[in-house]
């Protein structure tokens, strides 16, 4: 059996991990309400209507295409830019090349910041095998002007957070969206997870706070992993719509 993604890979064991998803989860819904090209979420009126059920379709793709086997994996692709082409053709309009690769950077990035939030460090080869699963994906969607190593990504992906932010109007809104379906509570656990693990200039356009609460919380989480007992706390502050969802991501593979 032929795999996307290597068995042995190092995303495999990032995306393989609900606690690691969801805060991979997290920084997506802080990055796109930044995102210059958020209006194009916003066109179908899923976003606005319900933010968490369109961040979660993104991350059910992105395990789809990591834990397939090559042939299902292409098709998961395939649908992703059939999806994007029948937006374009509504609207009458491109979807920027640069939108498209501030995606696969942030996905890119968030993997790594979210593991070794929760896990441990990375060595330089791992990342650079991050880099490398999400470039594939990348030459399979045909896109083009994206960087051919880790080390020229990270160059690209400094410049795209420097060009490609900024705070809106559709940034306030996709806040109030967030609040409203996540609850007061689970809205402010939302902002800490941002808070730890988005990049600094993130941080900067997004009035998150300053005070990470949520810290020694995670530090008191790794603790009871060691007595099997920390997805009573997780599954305590997930939404109740999404908790079987987030649950299955735990699931080592999706399909064969």
């Amino acid at each position: 059996m032929e795999y996307f993604v290597s068995e042995d890979s190092i995303v495999r064991k990032i995306w393989g991990k609900a606690d690691t998803v969801l805060f991979i989860f997290a920084g997506a819904a802080a990055e796109f309400a930044l995102n210059k090209a958020v209006d194009w979420l916003y066109f179908t009126g899923r976003l606005p209507a319900d933010p968490l059920d369109r961040l979660f379709s993104t991350v059910e793709y992105s395990r789809q295409i990591i834990f397939s086997n090559k042939a299902n994996a292409l098709k998961s692709i395939q649908r992703i830019n059939s999806i994007h082409k029948g937006i374009e053709a509504s609207r009458g309009a491109q979807i920027p090349d640069w939108a498209y690769r501030d995606v696969l950077f942030l996905l890119i990035d968030l993997s790594i910041r979210s593991y070794q939030l929760l896990e441990r460090k990375l060595t330089e080869a791992e990342k650079a095998e991050t880099f490398a699963v999400f470039n594939r994906v990348r030459e399979h969607m045909q896109l083009k002007g994206l960087p051919a190593n880790y080390t020229d990504y990270l160059t690209m992906r400094a410049e795209h957070l420097q060009q490609n932010l900024v705070t809106g109007p559709l940034t306030l809104d996709l806040y109030r969206q967030y609040k409203k379906h996540l609850g007061p509570a689970r809205y402010r656990v939302l902002k800490q997870a941002q808070l730890l693990v988005v990049p600094p200039l993130v941080r900067k356009h997004l009035p998150l706070g300053t005070v990470p609460w949520l810290l020694p919380i995670i530090w008191i989480y790794k603790l009871l992993r060691l007595i099997k007992v920390e997805t009573i706390l997780r599954n305590a502050l997930l939404p109740g719509a999404y908790k079987t969802q987030i649950i299955n991501m735990d699931s080592p593979f999706i399909s064969k």
